[in-house]
């Protein structure tokens, strides 16, 4: 990139982020927020699914969603990830939610206003114990009876669900234009996973972040891990987040907290998250390497889906899904299409592969 780009560049993404807080503002405003007056501060454009503005001085941070992960209308969506904060905070491992701003003429989408975390990207392997006993802190937390998990999805049999889910997913391999030896790896896992929906046993199911990389930490001084990023959570199976934390996909995800671990350094993860979860521990074990296949196979279907789906226009409204690449900074476009391409490649499919098998080995008691 040549000096001139970086300007050029810099000027394309200062555009949206003082329009973002000019409508954040008015917002404020409209609702009467005693913030209202406070200077906005953007944060760096890192996800693909929210927004970030720092309320100078209150603690707070509005969490501005660019879209729907969930495929829901604006209001419902907030909703949703209301659910999600409220019941997640009764962990101890998660921002607090302190009000939102309902869906509006200022912000399409609404916005949460949320405990900012002050702490430091996670690094890995040392902060794996931390990690480790957030995600267990979280997984402890009673199960609510089925009519009072609503909004958050809380499916009958919550395995077949993620099997549908991937399926839908997987439908965009064809236009994704994978390698065939990709497409055939994929096939293949896909069938392991169909047989183990069919079969009668079912992991214990917890309330799960689903989005558990190590991205979505912060430590704080006191070195307890705090999950900020709570938009997924969902009543399933303890295993997707263990596997989400610390797959290949996951922990090479986000530049700040990159990095490879061993087969030994998982599975010592592992080992921290049984200790911390207690009795709970030993009916999952078993689903360890099973889930994290399905978590594996989940996270490349994505990579697939967000390689079509982000070369089409930004959708108009505030409802819904919507990956188009116009949604985001270029600089954090560049960066994902970047970790899709390599994780779609042959080379990191056979790496996880491998993995699972020797992950599978390493955890035997």
């Amino acid at each position: 990139m040549t000096l001139m780009d970086s300007k050029d560049e810099t000027r394309a993404a200062t555009q949206p982020t003082l329009a973002l807080c000019s409508a954040l503002r008015a917002a404020l405003r409209g609702a009467q927020h005693p913030a209202a007056q406070q200077p906005l501060q953007p944060l760096p454009d890192k996800g693909l699914a929210h927004d970030h503005v720092r309320l100078v001085g209150t603690g707070l941070l509005a969490r501005i969603p660019k879209q729907s992960q969930m495929g829901l209308d604006a209001a419902h969506n907030l909703a949703y990830q209301r659910a999600c904060f409220v019941r997640a905070a009764l962990g101890g491992h998660t921002p607090a939610l302190h009000g939102w701003l309902a869906p509006s003429a200022h912000l399409s989408r609404g916005a949460l206003l949320v405990e900012e975390v002050v702490g430091r990207p996670a690094q890995l392997p040392q902060d794996l114990p931390a990690i480790a006993r957030s995600l267990a802190a979280l997984h402890a937390l009673a199960l609510p009876s089925p009519a009072a998990c609503a909004p958050l999805l809380h499916a009958q049999d919550p395995l077949q669900a993620l099997c549908d889910e991937i399926e839908a997913q997987a439908s965009h391999l064809p236009a994704a234009r994978v390698e065939p030896v990709v497409s055939q790896a994929v096939a293949r896992q896909w069938q392991q996973l169909k047989a183990l929906c069919s079969a009668a046993p079912r992991p214990p199911r917890s309330l799960i972040a689903f989005d558990a990389h190590p991205g979505n930490f912060i430590v704080r001084a006191d070195g307890r891990a705090m999950l900020v990023d709570l938009e997924k959570c969902r009543y399933s199976h303890p295993g997707l987040d263990l596997a989400h934390a610390t797959l290949y996909t996951s922990t090479t995800w986000d530049a700040d907290t990159h990095a490879v671990l061993s087969v030994d350094e998982v599975a010592s993860f592992y080992r921290d998250w049984a200790a911390a979860a207690g009795p709970a521990a030993e009916a999952a074990a078993a689903w360890h390497v099973p889930l994290r296949s399905a978590m594996a196979l989940w996270s490349l279907t994505w990579c697939a889906k967000w390689r079509v789906l982000s070369q089409a226009a930004a959708q108009q409204g505030g409802d819904g899904e919507d990956w188009s690449a116009q949604r985001s900074q270029a600089a954090l476009v560049r960066h994902v299409r970047e970790r899709v391409d390599h994780y779609l490649s042959p080379s990191v499919v056979e790496r996880l592969l491998h993995e699972q098998h020797a992950l599978n080995e390493a955890l035997r008691p």
